[in-house]
């Protein structure tokens, strides 16, 4: 019972997180671009980043909640896929080298989260 309760509060808290980082990004992207350069425009850009705190806060927090078995599985997994991701851009950019078109540095964090999901799901698999 316990572990239902955490994690509706964990979607529900990450899902709050994750909808002020949506509305801060469309917004600093609409109104962002067209101001001219300056320090409003440097914050206005940069807001989005307030969400993604907020996230990580979110994360900290479950981790907090949890025992040490769910901890160390997830730190496991954030491993792998922090380490299938830095082996994957570390390829690319060799690939680069041989005329790969340059990617924003943006495209590492969907690598990295969809390793963690597949890898989550995999474990989640194999320990059934």
């Amino acid at each position: 019972m316990y572990e239902k309760k955490i994690a509706f509060a964990y979607y529900r808290e990450l899902g709050a997180a994750l909808l002020v980082y949506i509305v801060m990004l469309t917004a600093s992207v609409k109104y962002g671009r067209l101001m001219d350069e300056g320090l409003l425009r440097t914050f206005v850009l940069g807001s989005p980043m307030l969400g993604f705190c907020l996230m990580i806060w979110v994360i900290v927090r479950q981790f907090k909640r949890v025992d040490e078995f769910v901890r160390k599985e997830t730190l496991e997994t954030l491993a792998l896929a922090a380490a299938i991701t830095a082996g994957l851009s570390f390829t690319y950019g060799f690939l680069e080298t041989a005329g790969y078109p340059r990617l924003s540095m943006f495209t590492i964090w969907p690598v990295m989260g969809g390793a963690w999901g597949l890898l989550t799901c995999v474990r989640r698999w194999m320990n059934r």
